[in-house]
């Protein structure tokens, strides 16, 4: 009852003068501002639960890629039973491929491989860009021009081309595959790292720091990694879906992991000569690949938003 009251005073009355023109309007009614906090922080608290659940899928994503292999039902490689039974069938939860072997067995350690094997590329990427930034934000003059040029270079090329071209040459194999893409993934971390070291170095206290005689590694250590290593963190984890679908590719063209061995790209492409009689055989490790770019998408940008609002 207090609470209508309130409400009831807020409001103006029916016979009130009409506001001249040029004045200051009155503020918003209590219970409008008391509406909007509450909408405001059930808003807060509902992206809040979203982000860490998304970053919990991801970590339990990482868990399962490791054991993948304890909790396949099937031999991933040997025919175990029927060719092309469509999913739901009795004993093989997605059915068997075109030889007899267990498709949900297959994508499980497929997964695996893709999975673990982005994370090795993201991680070399971001070492590799941030140490290359770094260098050349604090120590600026030639080492920065050298170094940013030879970026640059690298940022003209198209990447999936040279990537494409590094892999046929070295042959099909999980470590060329890995070295292929991370020899083209670097200078994106260089670049950002290098403008973010810039900036920092730019700061007034860093600079009075510097004027005072404070050492360049200690610089980078007490002033610069605090800064960089967030950004570099969140940006990685952004760029682990594109990666998913980098390596996919490489597979899916025949220059990653050779058969028999489990791999979504690859899979794939060896299924699409079964998609009419048998579409669901190259569908499954297709959104397969899918899912795990977009739900490693929606965890970077969750990991983002939980960062900035830490700062």
């Amino acid at each position: 009852m207090a609470d209508v009251l309130t409400r009831a005073d807020d409001r103006p009355s029916a016979g009130a003068a009409p506001r001249p023109p040029g004045a200051v309007p009155d503020p918003p009614p209590r219970w409008r501002l008391t509406a909007r906090r509450g909408r405001s922080g059930t808003n807060t608290l509902a992206r809040r639960v979203l982000d860490w659940t998304l970053i919990g899928l991801i970590v339990a994503l990482t868990v399962l890629a490791l054991v993948a292999p304890l909790l396949a039902p099937h031999d991933p490689v040997q025919p175990v039973g029927p060719p092309k039974l469509p999913p739901f069938s009795d004993g093989f939860l997605l059915g068997t491929d075109q030889i007899g072997r267990d498709t949900f067995s297959r994508v499980l350690v497929g997964l695996r491989t893709s999975w673990l094997l982005s994370i090795a590329v993201t991680a070399v990427g971001l070492v590799m860009g941030s140490l290359v930034g770094v260098v050349a934000g604090v120590a600026g003059g030639w080492v920065d021009s050298v170094l940013m040029r030879t970026t640059e270079v690298f940022l003209a090329l198209p990447s999936m081309l040279v990537a494409v071209a590094v892999a046929a040459a070295l042959g099909p194999g999980l470590f060329n595959t890995f070295l292929a893409v991370s020899i083209v993934w670097w200078p994106y971390y260089a670049r950002i790292v290098r403008g973010e070291v810039r900036a920092i170095m730019a700061r007034p206290h860093v600079e009075a720091a510097r004027m005072a005689g404070v050492g360049r590694a200690r610089l980078v250590r007490r002033h610069v990694l605090p800064g960089v290593v967030p950004t570099a963190i969140v940006t990685a984890s952004l760029d682990i879906g594109n990666v998913v679908m980098v390596l996919a590719s490489l597979s899916f063209l025949g220059l990653g992991q050779p058969a028999p061995a489990p791999e979504l790209g690859a899979d794939t492409s060896r299924a699409l000569v079964e998609i009419l009689d048998a579409w669901w055989i190259p569908l499954v490790p297709g959104v397969a690949v899918m899912l795990l770019s977009l739900l490693s998408n929606l965890a970077g940008d969750a990991l983002r938003h939980r960062i900035a609002h830490r700062r």
